[in-house]
């Protein structure tokens, strides 16, 4: 059995309300020696660096950063920032603002602003009335808030406003499936309002361009957790594409260029019918009360529908109302650098988004006091001497729930120095929803993070690790193709190795009123031991990143995951087009990812010297092929349909009805039952970006 480095819950235990499991003496012992030293070699030498005591010793740095945890101070963290709902753009999202910077500032970090203007929705009036057969009428109730008037109305952000009424129709989850399936039975969704259920394969967005591209008037969409059993009803967007709407594809800098609400690109951003979210309960009222045909029998029995389920359209009429503002917005992004001693040009990104749809104790702001204790536990390295060898970056993003607008207007600005300086990103949104540990990366980084969950003592049972319990519970590492986070402009925009991981699957009351401080610690992490696991799992992959002299990257997992993909869409093609070409540029692909990782076995091997300089400069060229092998998935002309995603091997489909989780262009083709040329045509250019990936990582010219 793997031991971790240390428990991960250390410090202040006479304060804190939280039981804290100690770590082994050893551990303790040397934390306290660091501290001493360094503050005594401070008090005497103000002005110089104090030494690092274990300069070559990689391993106990590691230690002396999870013995530096405290679920207590976490638990502080968020209990600060959750105070109040701070949605992006209110008065109360600038004190959230106000609390990241200064916490990074009193840690002695170097942090500045990034600021744009972006175009944010917000409610001014919604109204939803129901009109059933014995003439009876019900306004329903849209608040789901414990009294609190700052709490946002339940809305979707970038809804049209106007009015909407008809017959209600059932439309399950609103995919093409269920629409086919309603054809068959003969009931058309045209000129009616459609109640739909959301599920796990499509987004409220989707939902609501299909319903639109079949004739429906509006759209009503509940969640069947029911907000935990409180009467939650689930906020969000709907707007499609991601970033800034009225600067799309270049960042939406103060006093920057601004598209008008006519111009196409920013218009076709918009849904053209009206949408709401509804609670499970007023869902149920109206689902009770629906006439004509049953349900398809494919949706019986599932969830809350039952077998005598009606589907509509009867004689219940809804008439729905939203009166909504569009308003040009201040969006903070919070930057903190701890600048690097030998490669200061090279940088590894952890960022976090702030904002939230209401008191965000989960999403986001789990993962924000996680961010923030990774600083206050970087600052004690800093202070005994530690200096990484790449520059760090700790981002606090703003305006994530609008669309990643925040993180995607960052990269916009940045993307050429990224492209060419940046190693990693590695995003937490909500860092704890629940038990079990989740992550997602890009194949070449699936063993570094499994070699840091083996460092990390599990929160649940503390004679594991937190790798020993994701084997036996998951094993799986997913790929980034989903976006939903701020992961996604640095994979699927600029090429960036990235990472992004969570705790439990799901959880109840997600983006409602109810994610509070108080759901927290009654139900997803009472004692904060799971926020303190993913503080510990983050900071390291932060810090091996940030430190090891050759970076640790497999790009054979890579190429395995390649050649998984390829196998999986010969399967569905079953012969109708060639996969030729992909083969041929994978198999390339392994002989140099081969190569590459046998060149980094042998620097490893090698005694580290940092005067060394011939050395040095051989693991330089080979960490930039390494760090630049993911750009070549780039490519200039983007999916089809969705063009600022570059990546064509984990991206987006532009069709819902795709049925491949990669290759989305070729995805795409399938679903819209393109000719075979088409089909052909995609393949071969997710081949050309393969030979581009590997191009970047052979090194020099053809």
């Amino acid at each position: 059995m793997s031991q971790p480095l240390t428990a991960t819950r250390p410090t202040n235990a006479a304060t804190s309300i939280f039981p804290l499991r100690q770590p082994p003496p050893l551990c303790s012992f040397l934390f306290i020696i660091v501290l001493i030293v360094a503050t005594f070699y401070t008090l005497h030498h103000p002005d110089a660096t104090p030494p690092l005591l274990f300069s070559n010793n990689a391993l106990t740095l590691r230690r002396l950063f999870l013995s530096s945890a405290s679920n207590a101070t976490i638990s502080s963290y968020l209990r600060a920032l959750t105070r109040h709902p701070h949605l992006a753009g209110t008065k109360p999202s600038l004190d959230t603002l106000s609390y990241v910077t200064n916490h990074f500032q009193s840690l002695g970090l170097d942090t500045h602003l990034a600021e744009y203007e972006a175009l944010l929705s917000y409610p001014a009036h919604i109204s939803v009335a129901a009109r059933f057969s014995n003439n009876t009428t019900v306004e329903f109730d849209l608040n789901d808030g414990p009294g609190d008037d700052d709490v946002v109305r339940p809305y979707h952000a970038y809804s049209p406003s106007g009015s909407a009424q008809g017959n209600v129709v059932f439309v399950n989850h609103g995919e093409e499936r269920d629409y086919r399936a309603l054809e068959l039975i003969g009931v058309s969704v045209r000129d009616c309002v459609v109640l739909a259920r959301k599920g796990e394969s499509l987004g409220r967005g989707g939902i609501v361009k299909i319903a639109e591209a079949k004739g429906a008037l509006g759209v009503l969409i509940y969640a069947e957790n029911d907000g935990g059993g409180f009467g939650g009803i689930e906020r969000g967007t709907v707007m499609r594409g991601i970033g800034d709407p009225v600067s799309p594809g270049w960042p939406g800098v103060v006093g920057g260029e601004k598209l008008s609400l006519e111009d196409d690109r920013v218009a076709r951003r918009f849904p053209k019918i009206l949408s709401l979210p509804l609670s499970l309960r007023n869902a149920d009222i109206i689902l009770a009360s629906l006439g004509g045909a049953r349900a398809p029998v494919e949706w019986r029995n599932s969830g809350r529908v039952g077998s005598g389920q009606r589907v509509g359209p009867g004689q219940t009429v809804v008439n729905m109302t939203l009166q909504g503002e569009l308003t040009m917005k201040k969006v903070h992004n919070v930057v903190a650098t701890i600048r690097g001693s030998e490669e200061p040009g090279r940088y590894v990104i952890l960022g976090n988004h702030r904002d939230a749809w209401t008191y965000g104790a989960v999403d986001p702001n789990s993962g924000t006091s996680a961010l923030l204790d990774i600083g206050r536990r970087f600052s004690v390295l800093l202070k005994s001497g530690w200096r990484p060898r790449r520059t760090i970056l700790l981002c606090s993003w703003d305006a994530e729930e609008f669309g990643m607008i925040g993180s995607t207007e960052w990269v916009e600005e940045n993307v050429l120095n990224l492209g060419e300086s940046a190693v990693a990103y590695l995003n937490v949104d909500c860092a704890v929803q629940g038990s079990g540990f989740f992550a997602g990366a890009t194949p070449q980084l699936d063993g570094l993070l499994l070699d840091a969950l083996k460092l990390v003592q599990d929160p649940d049972d503390v004679a594991l690790t937190v790798e020993e319990t994701f084997k036996s519970q998951n094993n799986i590492i997913e790929r980034l193709s989903r976006v939903d986070s701020d992961f996604s402009g640095f994979l699927h925009h600029a090429g960036i190795p990235s990472i992004d991981m969570y705790y439990g699957a799901d959880y109840p009351v997600y983006h409602t009123a109810f994610d509070s401080y108080d759901w927290m610690i009654r139900n997803a992490d009472p004692l904060f031991h799971r926020h303190v696991a993913m503080a510990g799992v983050w900071g390291l992959l932060g810090i091996i990143l940030a430190d090891e002299p050759v970076l640790p990257f497999n790009y054979i997992s890579y190429a395995e995951q390649l050649q998984a993909h390829r196998d999986a869409l010969s399967k569905l093609l079953q012969g109708k087009a060639s996969v030729d070409p992909l083969s041929m540029a994978i198999q390339e692909f392994s002989l140099v990812a081969k190569k590459a990782q046998d060149e980094a076995k042998k620097l490893k091997e090698q005694a580290y010297n940092k005067n060394d300089v011939a050395a040095a400069a051989k693991r330089r060229e080979l960490n930039d092929r390494m760090m630049l092998g993911e750009r070549g998935f780039l490519d200039s002309e983007g999916i089809k349909g969705k063009e600022w995603f570059k990546h064509l091997v984990y991206g987006p489909a532009a069709e819902p009805e795709s049925k491949l989780g990669f290759f989305p262009g070729i995805s795409d083709a399938i679903a819209t039952n393109s000719s075979e040329g088409m089909i052909e045509h995609e393949i071969w250019r997710v081949a050309r970006a393969i030979q581009r990936a590997s191009r970047a990582l052979k090194g020099g010219f053809t």
